[in-house]
């Protein structure tokens, strides 16, 4: 019987495990992504996104020591076509050894990362002449910050599913950063989730945005190893 798409993870409290946090970031981030719905495999979620260099991706719901080497090594393996990317939440140190020759893996590793989420107000804390701006369409929340001149200074969106929202695509243009724009943008997405009634953020950080989120209550459940399949 084929693998059936898979609906929302649902749950109450503010805090979930490892596996159920893996799960509430595939449902917010394709929704995030516009990707399609996830498929259950034994060892995770299949995902088609349907770009030329992100086919589909292949994510695995264990975290940390409960990552099964034999499943990785066994999907990595069934993989030929270039485009498909795999997210295992172990170190890039030891899922590198477990992967064939023509995958490319990100040397630094990314972070699964989660936050209580409260509706609250929030101040703009922009700099002079900066503007804030934020819309929702199609279920995902968008903020905007532009510089003086009108030109781009930063964004970022959150997609609330239930219980859980995912932020997504946090970025700070590299001539304005260190002025406060990132945490304002992560503030207003982190409370209109809220305000929809998310009650955990989740999101798969960069070691670059590592300090940002940290500084704002969020905290790391496990480490994110991404791999593309090159040839």
């Amino acid at each position: 019987m084929p693998n059936k798409a898979i609906s929302p993870l649902r749950h109450s409290g503010s805090t979930v495990d490892g596996g159920g946090t893996v799960r509430a970031w595939v449902d917010g981030w394709v929704v995030s992504r516009g990707a399609a719905p996830p498929v259950r495999e034994p060892w995770g979620f299949t995902i088609d996104v349907g770009r030329p260099a992100h086919v589909s991706r292949h994510v695995f719901t264990g975290v940390g020591d409960e990552v099964e080497e034999a499943a990785v090594r066994k999907v990595a393996d069934g993989v030929t076509a270039a485009g498909v990317w795999l997210k295992v939440f172990q170190d890039p140190t030891r899922v590198r050894d477990w992967l064939g020759e023509g995958w490319w893996v990100d040397p630094e590793p990314g972070w699964l990362m989660t936050v209580p989420l409260r509706a609250e107000a929030v101040p703009a804390r922009l700099p002079d002449g900066y503007r804030l701006r934020h819309w929702t369409r199609g279920g995902v929340v968008r903020a905007l910050v532009t510089a003086p001149d009108g030109s781009f200074a930063a964004r970022g969106q959150i997609a609330p599913t239930g219980a859980t929202a995912v932020a997504d695509q946090i970025e700070t243009a590299p001539e304005h950063r260190r002025r406060g724009l990132g945490g304002t943008v992560m503030r207003t997405l982190q409370t209109a989730a809220a305000t929809e009634g998310a009650r955990l953020g989740v999101l798969a950080g960069t070691p670059a945005g590592r300090g940002l989120y940290e500084s704002l209550g969020w905290t790391v459940t496990a480490p994110l190893t991404s791999a593309r399949r090159t040839g």
